[in-house]
């Protein structure tokens, strides 16, 4: 299986912050056979270790969360229509007319807000907010809707993959379904040393998930595995464009939330030049992941990230690219040889 075929699969589960059981069995079910162990903490995240070739001299981490942004049901109106509140970054740009599905029962819905037709020209010139936006069930009363959606009930974006030109495919929750499906393979693969697995929860309201994971594995290098908004976009200056499809996985320095461990961030471009494998870095100090946690937690360590790029990101239209995948994941098991031993 590809790790494109595997992100497929991983694209049909759902799974917001606090949600992430389906995504959690999937990977279970993946990794069964290949490990040395698995086991979920009391936060969610699921902790894998995989036995190499060899012990590792230093304990190396890498971590994919498990979440996507999506939305909480909060109240249903008289209407029958509901409300509802982000669960991570989400704009309303993205939002408006998009089908999601509602509640474990997956109920088809549609968030609406306020057609063209009747907004004023000062209306017309900005985006409705969240706040006045509602999902459609088709329900035409408060009691009809409250035999299908409870209030706290997730509500994700509905959409399945497809492929775009030779390389490149759209699909939800490419963030950060593409990281799992990532270390998925690698723990599937012989390893040349020890190494742990983290795929955890809540990243996309705060990293709690991380924040556990740093503490009770006490990692002293970690390895975020992320997707990073591709910007080469008409419009977008070269400045500010933060990276580009088909030109390989990104390589951080730096963003909002971490500033990355020097050494290592040389001897990880340094490690895909000497293997032949396409990277390219991140052009503009923005965005943010787990890594700050795994920095700060317990006693500290050694941070990286390693990022796919991704158009769209936290839309239900995400755009990547086949090779990126997969140059990613060989990129990953070369950072696991060099920093293991």
């Amino acid at each position: 299986m590809t790790i494109y075929e595997r992100y497929q699969d991983m694209a049909a589960l759902r799974g917001i912050s606090g949600c992430e059981d389906q995504v959690r069995e999937y990977i279970l079910g993946a990794v069964e056979g290949f490990c040395e162990s698995a086991e979920t903490d009391p936060m969610g995240n699921l902790i894998v270790r995989k036995k190499g070739l060899h012990p590792a001299a230093h304990k190396v981490l890498l971590s994919a969360h498990m979440d996507e942004v999506g939305f909480i049901i909060t109240y249903i109106e008289d209407s029958g229509m509901l409300r509802f509140s982000a669960v991570g970054g989400i704009l309303p740009p993205v939002t408006a007319g998009r089908m999601v599905e509602v509640g474990p029962n997956r109920i088809p819905g549609v968030i609406g807000c306020k057609p063209i037709h009747v907004l004023t020209p000062e209306e017309k010139e900005k985006y409705t907010p969240l706040s006045e936006m509602l999902i459609d069930i088709g329900a035409s009363s408060k009691e009809e809707a409250a035999k299908m959606v409870t209030p706290g009930d997730q509500a994700t974006f509905m959409g399945s993959c497809t492929d775009l030109g030779e390389d490149c495919f759209c699909g939800r929750a490419a963030d950060d379904r593409a990281g799992c499906a990532m270390l998925i393979e690698l723990i599937r693969r012989p390893l040349p040393y020890d190494c742990t697995f983290v795929f955890s929860v809540q990243e996309e309201t705060g990293c709690a998930g991380a924040k556990a994971a740093a503490f009770s594995q006490r990692p002293e290098i970690a390895i975020a595995v992320e997707c990073t908004s591709a910007s080469d976009l008409a419009g977008v200056p070269g400045h500010k464009t933060v990276c580009a499809l088909n030109k390989g996985p990104v390589i951080s320095f730096m963003d909002k939330g971490t500033i990355y461990d020097r050494q290592l961030y040389r001897d990880a471009c340094a490690a895909a030049d000497k293997a032949g494998i396409p990277w390219q870095t991140k052009e503009l100090v923005a965005g943010g992941n787990e890594s700050r946690s795994y920095q700060a937690g317990a006693a500290g360590a050694k941070v990286l990230a390693i990022s796919t790029p991704t158009r769209y990101i936290h839309s239900a239209s995400c755009v990547a690219s086949k090779k990126d995948l997969e140059d990613g994941a060989r990129l990953l098991e070369v950072l696991i040889e060099t920093f293991g031993g």
